[in-house]
């Protein structure tokens, strides 16, 4: 066993999703961990999630925001102030399970070292979901810290869906790196929901609010490095 390491470059949100669809689907005995970018400002949402229950879509539509589909399940992540990434273990190998928690659990500790050395700072993996400030932020994925999620003081570092399949898993992570902007989420969020408070309650980005965009693309480069050691080192 060992990883291949794939970067498929900067796409739109529907081909970043499409391209994990399909290495999934052929996904054999090699585990994958695929790296991408977005080509405009993006949102993925659950397979089974209706976006337009949650999101202004005329706004969103203004706004340029770009929505895609994921084939894992989920809420909505916006992928603006973040680092995306996929990865993907077959059946076969050593590490993949059938208990769901027990994939996440690895994957995420995995994601807990990486950040570790990043930032220095004791983040741990949550035990359990934290309360919900209302039913949306149930679909927005870094409103509400749920089981094995990354989190430092009690806020949500990194956050993830699966899917598995008979050949194997995928799992699509996010790590934040900048707090949303309050202007930009509340025009698009629809009218009465606290999905941006809960954000700022629960979600702790690893650059604060200040960060360049230079800041954000060096922080993706070393988040990527250490990503790769630390998943070649757990095979």
């Amino acid at each position: 066993m060992h990883w291949e390491i794939l970067d498929t470059g900067t796409r739109s949100a529907e081909e970043n999703m499409q391209i994990d669809a399909h290495l999934l689907e052929e996904l054999k005995d090699e585990a994958i961990l695929h790296f991408y970018d977005w080509k405009r400002t993006s949102a993925t949402y659950g397979y089974f999630l209706d976006p337009q229950e949650f999101i202004n879509m005329e706004a969103a539509k203004l706004r340029g925001l770009d929505l895609g589909r994921r084939s894992t399940g989920g809420g909505i992540v916006f992928h603006i102030w973040d680092m995306a990434f996929s990865v993907l273990v077959p059946s076969v190998a050593p590490i993949f399970s059938d208990n769901t928690l027990e994939n996440y659990s690895f994957v995420n500790h995995a994601v807990l070292r990486a950040v570790k050395k990043f930032l220095n700072i004791p983040c741990t993996l949550t035990p359990d979901n934290a309360p919900l400030f209302d039913r949306s932020c149930g679909r927005f994925c870094m409103a509400q810290p749920t089981k094995y999620d990354l989190i430092y003081e009690g806020k949500k570092i990194a956050g993830a869906a699966q899917r598995k399949r008979k050949q194997g898993y995928l799992h699509q992570g996010t790590i934040a790196l900048c707090m949303p902007d309050e202007e930009y989420l509340q025009e698009i969020l629809l009218p009465g929901s606290r999905v941006y408070e809960a954000m700022q309650a629960y979600t702790y980005p690893l650059l604060g609010d200040t960060a360049t965009v230079k800041d954000l693309e060096e922080a993706k480069v070393a988040l990527r490095a250490l990503l790769i050691t630390s998943f070649k080192g757990s095979l």
